[in-house]
């Protein structure tokens, strides 16, 4: 594969990051879901792990990583330029400063912790994909996705409770967190696998494209290359 990028591979990549930076705006509000609690990003997120699937299963993972780093970096960058939104002085006549410093003003660990598990789950995600591929050589796309997503899912939850709630909440608030929270975005990964069949049966044909990350290919799964695309 040559290093154009294609307006398919184009329009992937910004969803996933507008998604990404979605999901960390609502992870603010904590929701209701019949007896389990979990973040208002829960509606969102998970669309990310969807679109790294399609991003693997079509492009490879060398152009998941890039994505993946990509997506980080935009929000990084979003939430500096929040944290400075918040430190300039208010006007007089607006009184939302609080509001907005209660709804935005997150505290560095959790910060952290979103950070480190997003690279972490979602790499996880990618390289299970890819391999997987490989093994089944280029069949069941379905349970490939899901399988990929639970370690994936799983991973983040194991690395963002722990450290942005450690010592906070009891630990049994936080191991009842991390499983419920994985559980619940798997199965929303599930609930919207038919479309995700369908957006990537589309690609492949629009593409002429079928990435297989194999012995001849030039994939390499080290999370650090982000200069490698192809």
């Amino acid at each position: 594969m040559n290093k154009r990028f294609t307006i398919p591979f184009l329009l992937l990549t910004v969803l996933f990051c507008i998604f990404l930076v979605v999901a960390n705006m609502l992870e603010v509000k904590v929701v209701k879901l019949g007896p389990l609690s979990a973040t208002a990003g829960l509606v969102v997120f998970p669309i990310s792990y969807v679109i790294n699937d399609c991003i693997v299963e079509v492009y490879g993972f060398n152009r998941a990583r890039f994505v993946i780093w990509l997506g980080f970096l935009m929000n990084l960058v979003v939430v500096l330029l929040v944290q400075l939104a918040l430190v300039l002085p208010p006007d007089p006549v607006w009184d939302g400063q609080q509001a907005m410093e209660a709804i935005y003003g997150s505290t560095p660990r959790i910060l952290l912790a979103s950070f480190i598990a997003f690279v972490c789950g979602s790499m996880v995600n990618a390289y299970v994909m890819s391999r997987m591929k490989v093994a089944s050589h280029g069949r069941h796309f379905s349970a490939r996705a899901i399988l990929s997503t639970l370690f994936g899912e799983g991973i983040d939850s194991l690395v963002f409770f722990p450290i942005a709630f450690g010592g906070v909440l009891p630990w049994e608030t936080v191991a009842t967190l991390i499983w419920s929270q994985a559980i619940i975005k798997t199965a929303y990964e599930v609930a919207v696998l038919p479309v995700t069949v369908r957006v990537v049966r589309l690609i492949k044909r629009r593409e002429r494209i079928d990435t297989y990350d194999d012995a001849q290919s030039n994939v390499d799964y080290r999370w650090w290359r982000i200069d490698k695309l192809d």
